[in-house]
């Protein structure tokens, strides 16, 4: 690679000519309008990964600990296939001989709500 030749003076080489003084405004102004937006740009960066951080940490279960019950009745031949949690309820496949059924229990107290049993029409 070819290097300029530079004369000594403050690195400038020989067809560079000082800038007048509205070009330099507008420099300036531009480093200026650089910098403004690099600190938006950065604040929004901080904001998001502080809404990462926020959702990760919160904790959107309502049940405490001690609030979870120890034990479910579902019957005496029921087996459980599947549960999930939706809705603030605890739904909860059964199968008992030939049938299948969905449960709908209260997380808190144990407490079946509901029941959906499954017909073959």
């Amino acid at each position: 690679m070819n290097q300029p030749e530079l004369n000594g003076q403050d690195g400038q080489g020989r067809d560079d000519q000082p800038l007048d003084p509205a070009t330099l405004k507008i420099q300036a102004k531009l480093k200026r309008l650089l910098a403004g937006s690099s600190l938006v740009m950065f604040a929004g960066f901080v904001a998001v990964f502080a809404a990462i951080f926020y959702k990760i940490n919160s904790s959107d279960s309502g049940l405490d600990a001690d609030a979870i019950p120890s034990t479910i009745v579902i019957g005496p031949n029921a087996v459980v296939e599947d549960m999930e949690l939706a809705g603030g309820r605890l739904i909860v496949l059964v199968r008992e001989g030939e049938s299948r059924a969905l449960l709908h229990i209260d997380p808190a107290s144990g407490r079946q709500i509901g029941r959906s049993d499954f017909v073959a029409r």
